[in-house]
């Protein structure tokens, strides 16, 4: 089975870590035991992570180090930060690798775009914050000077905010297929991919903005033909009515019966929302399954017996 691991920010930094080089390989270590566990098992593997915290700090960095060196546009630090993340997770798979016996699928980490639409709505609407808290009369003098937007988010500080434009393609689809076919476990499109758009000419062009990550994978997930989009997260299922008294677990379910719950609101923009969107669209575009489950649960949930499972049905 071609299988479309999407990993969530707990694959790489855990709540309350201070985001150094030895606790990210940490993280990256225990994740890339599951995605062995994956390959030992006979199963071709695909991976996609985000990187939220890290090109946070490659933001953060750009702006304290702006005074002696030029500060990035946002394409380039996305780009930075896939190629951080995919050098530990290729070291990391490489070495697991070695040390269980295992033969071949050796991993290829590859900065990756994604094409989105210049006349997304998102471009005029501005809503994923980036980079680091600043004080409501420098966010407005900052943007005033640039055009940015800004805003105050959620009292702790005033942010900057990108537009989040749906994936269209994945530019780097025939090569990562190339990789795919010569035995390579692939690394790609980390952090949702660096948006770019089209000219009328041809061209490329990288444009300031963010991807989720999971509707990215999902892109990813059909463009290599995966027979599952596998998403994993800190919790071992989706459920409705989280968080409170009522809350259920959902386990197997068809299509239609996941975009009825759906369609009621029972998954928040900010959290599960996403993840539940790709999984929906993957297998409503032709996907045998896909399933939402903890990390921890990774082959269980890939044989069908953890997480949630949505079917054709």
């Amino acid at each position: 089975m071609r299988v479309l691991v999407a990993l969530g920010g707990n694959a790489i930094l855990q709540r309350g870590q201070k985001g150094n080089a030895s606790e990210q390989r940490e993280n990256v270590q225990k994740t890339v035991t599951q995605i062995v566990r994956m390959i030992h098992a006979g199963h071709e593997v695909v991976v996609t992570h985000g990187n939220g915290p890290q090109v946070g700090a490659i933001l953060i960095q750009n702006e304290l180090g702006s005074a002696s060196v030029p500060a990035m546009p946002m394409d380039i630090c996305g780009a930075e930060s896939q190629g951080l993340i995919g050098y530990m997770f290729c070291q990391s798979i490489q070495n697991t690798l070695l040390a269980d016996g295992i033969e071949g699928h050796a991993p290829a980490c590859l900065v990756t775009r994604v094409e989105v639409d210049p006349a997304d709505p998102a471009f005029a609407h501005p809503t994923k914050p980036v980079g680091p808290f600043y004080t409501e009369e420098a966010a407005k003098k900052r943007s005033a000077e640039t055009g940015e937007t800004w805003i105050d988010d959620a009292g702790r500080g005033w942010r900057r905010v990108v537009p989040s434009p749906d994936p269209k393609t994945i530019v780097e689809a025939d090569v990562i297929n190339t990789l795919l076919e010569k035995g390579f476990t692939v690394v790609a499109s980390g952090g949702g991919g660096i948006p770019v758009i089209r000219k009328e000419d041809g061209t490329w062009e990288g444009v300031e903005a963010v991807i989720d990550k999971d509707l990215a994978g999902e892109r990813l997930a059909a463009s290599v033909k995966a027979d599952l989009l596998m998403i994993l997260t800190d919790v071992p299922r989706v459920a409705i009515n989280y968080n409170t008294p009522q809350q259920k677990w959902l386990e197997k379910l068809t299509l239609s019966e996941m975009e009825v719950l759906e369609k009621e609101g029972h998954f928040k923009a900010g959290s599960m929302g996403p993840k539940v969107k790709a999984a929906l669209r993957f297998v409503r575009n032709g996907g045998q399954r896909a399933v939402i489950a903890s990390l921890d649960e990774a082959l269980e949930a890939l044989e069908g017996t953890k997480g949630t499972q949505i079917l054709k049905g």
